[in-house]
């Protein structure tokens, strides 16, 4: 069976930390066939988890820890994005999966 690359894209705050190191916005990595978190994969590629509000995965917002399967896009935002925009692309959701909340 032929493995599939899955593409990312890096934006925003993203995408000028990967400049800065002499690293491009937009590749292609391999991931295991049985797939991997969009966490891993951020480490993977040296990004700062901490900085990171949403992952989109095939044109959908999920938190840092959703599956990444091969074949699959990818697209890492930032905190960051302008007020509406963060309701209306779902990060704001996105970015309170998996925290705790609070009082």
């Amino acid at each position: 069976m032929t493995s599939r690359p899955v593409t990312v894209r890096m934006f925003g705050l993203l995408h000028l930390f990967r400049s800065e190191q002499g690293l491009p916005s937009l590749v292609e990595v391999e991931v295991p066939e049985k797939g991997t978190t969009g966490r891993l994969l951020a480490v993977e590629l040296g990004l700062p988890c901490e900085k990171i509000e949403g992952v989109f995965v095939n044109r959908t917002v999920y938190g840092i820890d959703h599956p990444i399967m091969p074949g699959d896009r990818v697209a890492y935002v930032p905190y960051g994005t302008p007020g509406p925009h963060r309701v209306f692309l779902g990060l704001y959701s996105a970015g309170l999966e998996g925290k705790e909340p609070t009082a």
